[in-house]
């Protein structure tokens, strides 16, 4: 296709600006072009295949100069870079006609030839170049609005992984000094400990871009609420239910930790925490429930804390668009959370 452009192209588009010209200029006098000698035909032929080299190189001459400005672009820059261009083809039009005309033993060449091959000149001239200048201003468009996407793509991978990193301190806190503990009273039960606390941190691991089957979520959130009951008192009454259907559907990781997380932290009052996790058509549905004591402000179970229910909500934005639901509500003695995605 490159060949076609830089060799074939350019002679057949002097040929057909030479048909054109032809037209134009003798049948409306009823003269018929193609009686003339052969040297003149032929004469007016070469030269315009070899013109025509110049014809569609003046375009691309002016179409480089001013692409590598740089600014803003304005109406005058448009009038100046069309204007530039009209002038070339007018200095083209006049010496080249002038040339085949004297190589084809036709000269003096008339007012009205000159007239006429300058005028064709310029509208041709012209209309590539605005063709050529309308590519290149679509294509710049492009690779501005692609540069844009991959701008904001890495703005997004890079506040995703700062939402990643900034994982619960206190829970990682709780969690060695649970395991410190309980190395003292049950060394079998703190290995285990340690155990589910670096497999959670494993977890961590995962780039929070690419999705995991959501029954490893649920694992994760297993380990996570076995390392909280450790740590808890005993007259936490705690219900968990992981819907045996949740399986291979594609979910982002780390999402339901927060919602888990929260219930164990402001846990109190009637010292209860209710999880569940099901499917309901082509969505997952976590539904987290924790009772709180009346005075706590719901301002501060939503905010408070490294990857609270802001850090949440913005994760979601990010990576499920439209495709998500987020409610949170404070009652008297509870609060709870409920979470819908649809998954892929």
């Amino acid at each position: 296709m490159k060949f076609f452009w830089k060799y074939l192209f350019p002679p057949l588009y002097g040929l057909f600006f030479y048909t054109v010209l032809r037209l134009v200029s003798d049948l409306t006098n009823q003269y018929e072009f193609w009686h003339r000698s052969f040297r003149q035909n032929a004469s007016e032929i070469i030269g315009t295949i070899l013109f025509s080299y110049l014809l569609t190189g003046v375009p691309n001459y002016f179409l480089r100069k001013f692409t590598a400005k740089t600014g803003q672009i304005q109406g005058r820059t448009i009038f100046r870079e069309f204007g530039q261009v009209l002038l070339a083809a007018m200095v083209l039009a006049t010496s080249v006609s002038s040339l085949v005309h004297i190589a084809a033993n036709d000269y003096p060449i008339g007012i009205d030839d000159l007239v006429i091959v300058n005028v064709l000149m310029s509208l041709f001239m012209l209309l590539h170049y605005a063709i050529l200048r309308g590519n290149s201003f679509i294509k710049a468009y492009i690779e501005q609005k692609v540069l844009v996407e991959k701008i904001r793509n890495d703005q997004l991978a890079t506040e995703l992984k700062f939402l990643k990193a900034q994982y619960h301190p206190h829970f990682l806190f709780n969690a060695l000094n649970t395991i410190y503990f309980q190395m003292d009273e049950d060394v079998t039960a703190a290995k285990g400990s340690v155990e589910k606390f670096s497999e959670l941190l494993r977890y961590q691991l995962y780039d929070q871009q690419q999705t995991v089957p959501v029954n490893q979520e649920i694992r994760y959130l297993d380990n996570f609420i076995q390392l909280q009951q450790t740590r808890a008192s005993e007259k936490l009454r705690l219900t968990v239910h992981f819907d045996q259907n949740l399986d291979g559907q594609q979910v982002y990781p780390l999402l339901f930790l927060p919602l888990v997380e929260n219930a164990f932290k402001y846990v109190g009052g009637d010292y209860q925490v209710s999880i569940y996790a099901g499917l309901q058509g082509s969505t997952i549905r976590l539904e987290v429930e924790n009772g709180v004591p009346a005075e706590i402000p719901l301002k501060k179970v939503k905010n408070e804390g490294g990857i609270g229910l802001e850090n949440l909500k913005r994760r979601l934005e990010l990576l499920y668009p439209d495709k998500h639901t987020l409610t949170a509500k404070k009652k008297e003695n509870t609060f709870s959370a409920v979470l819908t995605l649809e998954y892929k």
